[in-house]
């Protein structure tokens, strides 16, 4: 599903009247997510998952191309873990 596609959803479902409200809507929805994770905030929808910043340890790897060792620094990334619910709704 693209982002449209999941636009045009959320009007259909949401009752919004137009495309461009339901993309505001879920761009509000997105930059909240995203501004609570900068902050080092979790975020928690019952239900459908969770939204948090974890940290990776600085490691050495090898750059498959060459075959060089390289080394990755220390990051923190973005993790979602889904809920049960959305869990036993996608294994039905």
């Amino acid at each position: 599903m693209t982002k449209a596609e999941l636009v045009a959803a959320i009007a259909e479902k949401g009752g919004y009247n137009t495309k461009k409200d339901a993309e505001k809507a879920l761009a509000a929805v997105i930059d909240s997510i995203t501004d609570a994770l900068v902050n080092g905030d979790k975020v928690s929808l019952v239900g459908f998952g969770t939204f948090e910043v974890r940290h990776r340890a600085a490691k050495d790897a090898i750059n498959p191309a060459t075959k060089k060792p390289v080394h990755v620094d220390a990051k923190d990334v973005p993790a979602f873990k889904a809920g049960k619910a959305l869990k036993d709704a996608v294994n039905k």
